[in-house]
């Protein structure tokens, strides 16, 4: 992939146009879907980190993955044409097992059952991510593919009813295209709306008996998941901490109500008695409901009490 400045990419993208970001060692990129939904996954080398970027245009599903496995191989993955639940199935160039990019998973060949590491990326629009991280390198259209890049083949599939290809689990609980944030732990599986997260701007929440998580979304469509717990000393439960975040709408901040310490969003305490502290950024999933719940369909649905 070829990469070009915030200056030279703003010519061809608009302000309401999706991006994917990325930011790994401080090496910030974009990946804009105009050029995604033609290709669907970018093999790049990001921070110092092997990542592959994904897109499923069908299910609205981005993920980016380590491309290095579990056994020391670092793999490249190309999309096979051939789909699970309509959604994207990769196939990696060393040996042609098939990956599903829902599961981050094996499913067919050597690999079959092998987990690939999620990594935490960003949805944004244009606007937003440009405002944010000016300094940005972002995806070229320079991609040794002549393609027609800014029209997008699936014209008004994102917004109709229709899911094109057959998927194992039908459930009406959630609009089949409502756009929903997917979270696991221990095979505990929920789903979050994005309005409600928009709404809200911090939901705490526990995925499962014990994982303590956040919601944030500070910008429209934007939304970031951390892990709750900060460790001190992951040998000493007594010195975890577990914030309960909230967001002040006089000034705009997130703010601990136990400490009354800042967070930005970064996940950096920036004030307070936890200032200089750091709580995790975790992976997530984020697409279309009809997609989450066909993979997960004992999933439970979060409500705003």
């Amino acid at each position: 992939p070829k990469f070009q400045s915030v200056k030279k990419a703003d010519e061809i993208l608009h302000d309401s146009e999706f991006v994917l970001g990325l930011n790994i060692n401080g090496d910030i990129r974009a990946y804009p879907l105009q050029i995604l939904v033609w290709h669907e996954i970018v093999n790049d080398m990001v921070g110092g980190k092997p990542v592959a970027v994904t897109y499923c245009p069908l299910c609205f599903t981005n993920q980016v993955f380590n491309r290095t496995l579990s056994d020391g191989n670092v793999v490249e993955f190309g999309t096979s044409g051939k789909l699970y639940n309509s959604n994207l199935v990769m196939y990696d160039r060393k040996s042609n097992s098939l990956w599903s990019q829902a599961l981050g998973e094996g499913i067919v060949g050597d690999y079959s059952g092998l987990k690939l590491e999620k990594i935490p990326f960003d949805i944004a629009y244009w606007k937003e991510w440009k405002e944010l991280y000016p300094e940005s390198k972002v995806l070229s259209r320079d991609t040794g593919s002549v393609r027609p890049y800014g029209a997008d083949p699936y014209g008004d599939y994102y917004t109709n009813d229709l899911i094109l290809f057959p998927v194992a689990n039908d459930d009406k609980r959630l609009g089949l295209k409502e756009i929903v944030i997917g979270l696991e732990n221990k095979n505990q599986f929920k789903a979050y709306k994005l309005p409600d997260i928009e709404e809200k701007k911090v939901i705490n929440d526990v995925i499962g008996e014990d994982k303590k998580i956040a919601i944030v979304s500070l910008e429209p469509f934007m939304v970031r998941v951390f892990d709750r717990i900060i460790e001190n000393d992951v040998n000493d439960e007594n010195k975890k901490i577990t914030v309960d975040l909230f967001y002040n709408e006089t000034n705009k901040t997130i703010i601990d109500r136990i400490t009354g310490s800042e967070l930005n969003f970064d996940g950096k305490f920036i004030n307070g008695l936890l200032q200089d502290k750091q709580i995790k950024l975790l992976p997530m999933d984020q697409g279309f409901w009809f997609e989450w719940v066909a993979f997960h369909p004992e999933t439970e649905i979060f409500s705003i009490k």
